[in-house]
């Protein structure tokens, strides 16, 4: 069962970016509806409720009943303005729903048992997401939380496409191209491990073969170190025993 979400609005007399950093440093959001065949609306919403509510997944892939006075609308989620370095939401951009009307919106992917996979568990290799979510076609009913697709069989540079997920019923892929989705590839560095291997294998194999080429060492007793030839010119050693006779 999906989440269910409500939110309360209150209608933004004043535009502009003065009114719109008093209402921030008030704790409020500046909000603007729009589509359902009228016209935009500009709110307010408190900010630490928004907050609490946005730090579910769920929030960004379900229809959400957003209040304006007595009247409430069904509404999803289509952008998130945030503060670039602190944790504040600047603006929302909200789009209504129709039941009858086909909506476009990203939804999450899950990839299931990563440890699992092949290329990890056998391999040594590591799950790389290229892409975390896709953008989907449905009418409002038929819309997923998220999607799922098991990687287990993913061996090491292997992906799944994302026509590999089945789509759920009344759920149609909106992206025109066959996009890569999950890949499991070598660790970091080890391309570089394996060059580096090879590299010391290859000088071993030149220093064993440069040492089965050289001439064998001179025979003689062992430790013997051969005699020094005397200089020209020298006078020859004396005779032992005693000093030569004049």
């Amino acid at each position: 069962m999906k989440a269910a979400f409500e939110l309360a609005g209150e209608p933004r007399a004043q535009l502009g970016r003065t009114s719109a950093r008093r209402l921030r440093k008030a704790g409020k959001v500046p909000a603007i509806m729009y589509g359902g065949g009228e016209a935009p609306e500009s709110l307010v919403l408190d900010h630490n409720t928004l907050k609490h509510q946005m730090a579910r997944e769920a929030f960004y892939t379900s229809i959400l009943t957003l209040k304006l006075g007595a009247k409430a609308q069904q509404v999803v989620v289509k952008a998130v303005e945030r503060h670039p370095a602190r944790p504040i939401i600047m603006h929302m951009d909200f789009q209504r729903v129709r039941e009858d009307v086909e909506i476009t919106l990203n939804v999450p992917v899950h990839f299931l048992n990563e440890a699992e996979a092949k290329g990890v568990k056998d391999q040594g290799g590591v799950v790389n997401h290229i892409l975390t979510d896709v953008e989907v076609r449905c009418l409002p009913r038929f819309l997923p939380e998220y999607l799922e697709i098991d990687v287990t069989p993913l061996e090491l540079n292997q992906m799944f496409h994302l026509s590999d997920i089945k789509l759920p019923e009344g759920v149609k892929s909106a992206t025109r191209r066959d996009v890569t989705l999950v890949t499991v590839v070598p660790p970091s560095g080890y391309a570089e491990e394996l060059r580096q291997a090879a590299q010391a294998a290859a000088q071993a194999a030149t220093a064993a073969a440069a040492a089965a080429a050289a001439p064998p060492a001179p025979t003689g007793a062992p430790g013997a170190t051969p005699a020094a030839a005397p200089a020209a010119g020298a006078a020859p050693a004396a005779p032992a025993g005693g000093a030569a006779k004049k």
